[in-house]
C-alpha cells in the first residue's frame, strides 16, 4: 500500500469518526431539555421572583440537574413584574433559546398576556405562580398549551370565605390591591361568605403598589368584624404595621399572599393572630414539608414560601411526567396528558387535576403563630395550620356547571349589595 493511499484511507476514517461523533452529540443534545423560566429579578417583585426560581432550582440540585432523566437547561429571564416585558422574554426563549416550554411569571396580569403567547408559538405553559381564575375556566379552550400547577386566585378563599362564617364572623371590609388578583380574591372571599349568610359591607381598593395606606385606614367601617386584605410584594408588611399601629384591634383575616413565608420575617408580633388560607404553608408538619424547608433552609437561608414550594412542585411533576414518557420529551400535548393522570404526592399534599388542567389540592386555614419548630432554636413566626379543606376544587362547592355560569370575578361582581 503507498503512502498516499494509506493516508487517503487514514483521512476516510477520521472523517468517519468525526461524523459519528457529531451525531453522537446531535443525539445527546436532543435529550437535553431547555425549561424557559420567567420571574421577576429586579424591582419591587424581585424577592418573589427569586423564591420562584431558588424552589425550582433546588429540586434540580437535588436530582442531579435532570428531570424524568434528561439533562436540564434551565433558561431563567427576568420578567420585572411587567406584562409586556414577560411577553418579550417569552418569545426570545421559545424563538432563540428553542426553550421546550414556557414557566413562570408573577402576577394574574402577567399570566393572561402569557397564555396567548403559549397559543401562538405552541409551546407548553406550566403556570406556577400567576393565579389568574380565568385562564383555566371561561378562557381556557383559547390556551391548548396551558397547564397551571399552582391554584387560582379564588380558589383558597372560597374557604376562608366559609371559614370566616364558621368563626361567627357577620361583616367584613375587604381591602385589596386594585388589580385582577385583588378582585379574584375579594371575589371568592365574598361569594362564599355571603353564601353563608355574612355580608361583606365596603370594598376598598388601594392601588398595586402602594407604600403609604394613610388616606385609606381612616375609611375603613368601625362597625365591621372584620378586615379581609389581600396584599402583594411589599405591601402586606406596612398594611398590618399602620393598620396595628392606628389602634384597630379587631380580627384580620387575609388573602395568601398577605402573610406567606416571603414576608412573614419582616413582619413583627402585631400579626401575631391573624389568619389567611393558601394551599400551601411552611409551618406544615408532615415529613415531607419538614425535610423541604430543612433543605430549602439551608441552601438559601431563610423560610421557603408558597412560590418556592409552586416551582419546586412544578419540577416534581415535570420529573414524574417526563419519566413516563421514557425519559424523553414527548410534546406539549402529550406532556400535558401524561400530567393530567398524574396523582402528585407534593410538598403541599396530594395534588390532581381537573379537567380544566387545575389543581384539586388541600386549602389550610393558617394562623400566625410565634413558636420554636422543626428543631430550629429560636421562636419565630410561623403559619400553624388551624384547619385543613381537603381536595377543594376551583369551583368550591358549587360545581362546574353552575360556577361557569356566573361571570369571572371582577371589581363589581359580586356587587357590593351591602355596601353603603
Amino acid at each position: 500500500m503507498t503512502r498516499r493511499s494509506t493516508l487517503k484511507r487514514a483521512s476516510v476514517l477520521l472523517g468517519t469518526v468525526a461524523a459519528f461523533g457529531i451525531g453522537l452529540a446531535t443525539q445527546a443534545n436532543s435529550e437535553e431539555l431547555r425549561v424557559g423560566f420567567l420571574a421577576p429579578l429586579t424591582g419591587g417583585l424581585a424577592q418573589t421572583g427569586i423564591d420562584m426560581r431558588n424552589g425550582f432550582q433546588l429540586y434540580l440540585d437535588q436530582h442531579g440537574g435532570k428531570l424524568g432523566g434528561m439533562d436540564v437547561k434551565f433558561i431563567v429571564e427576568d420578567e420585572q413584574g411587567k406584562s409586556e416585558t414577560a411577553i418579550t422574554k417569552a418569545k426570545k426563549l421559545v424563538l432563540q433559546d428553542k426553550a421546550h416550554m414556557l414557566i413562570g411569571g408573577v402576577l394574574a396580569s402577567t399570566g393572561y398576556a402569557l397564555a396567548p403567547v403559549s397559543t401562538e408559538l405552541k409551546t407548553l405553559y406550566l403556570v406556577s405562580i400567576p393565579a389568574a381564575d380565568d385562564l383555566t375556566q371561561r378562557q381556557l379552550k383559547n390556551y391548548p398549551y396551558l397547564l397551571r400547577t399552582s391554584w387560582t386566585s379564588s380558589q383558597p378563599h372560597h374557604a376562608l370565605g366559609q371559614y370566616a362564617c364558621d368563626q361567627g364572623i357577620k361583616t367584613v371590609v375587604t381591602i385589596a390591591a386594585d388589580y385582577a388578583f385583588g378582585y379574584e380574591v375579594v371575589g371568592g372571599f365574598q361569594k362564599a361568605f355571603e353564601d353563608c349568610g355574612g355580608k361583606v359591607v365596603q370594598k376598598i381598593w388601594p392601588p398595586l403598589g402602594t407604600k403609604d395606606f394613610g388616606p385609606f385606614i381612616p375609611t375603613i367601617k368601625p362597625s365591621a368584624d372584620a378586615v379581609l386584605s389581600l396584599m402583594v410584594g411589599p405591601m402586606p408588611v406596612q398594611f398590618i404595621k399602620q393598620l396595628r399601629g392606628s389602634g384597630y384591634k379587631k380580627r384580620v383575616l387575609g388573602g395568601g399572599t398577605s402573610y406567606d413565608e416571603f414576608v412573614l420575617p419582616f413582619m413583627g408580633d402585631e400579626v401575631i393572630g391573624d389568619v389567611s388560607a393558601l394551599q400551601y404553608s411552611a409551618a406544615l408538619e408532615t415529613p415531607k414539608n419538614e425535610a423541604f424547608v430543612k433543605a430549602y433552609r439551608a441552601k438559601y437561608n431563610k423560610v421557603p414560601s408558597y412560590y418556592s414550594e409552586s416551582n419546586y412542585t412544578t419540577a416534581q411533576w415535570l420529573d414524574e411526567a417526563i419519566k413516563k414518557a421514557g425519559g424523553k420529551w414527548p410534546g406539549p400535548e402529550e406532556i400535558i396528558k401524561i400530567m393530567a393522570g398524574i396523582k402528585l404526592d407534593a410538598v403541599r399534599g396530594p395534588v390532581t387535576l381537573d379537567d380544566m388542567r387545575n389543581p384539586i389540592q388541600n386549602i389550610y386555614i393558617k394562623k400566625v403563630e410565634k413558636k420554636k419548630l422543626f428543631g430550629y432554636p429560636k421562636e419565630e413566626l410561623w403559619n400553624t395550620v388551624i384547619k385543613t379543606y381537603p381536595n377543594v376544587s376551583q369551583f368550591w362547592t358549587y360545581g362546574k356547571e353552575k360556577f361557569l355560569a356566573q361571570p369571572v370575578y371582577d371589581k363589581n361582581f359580586p356587587p357590593c349589595k351591602y355596601c353603603d
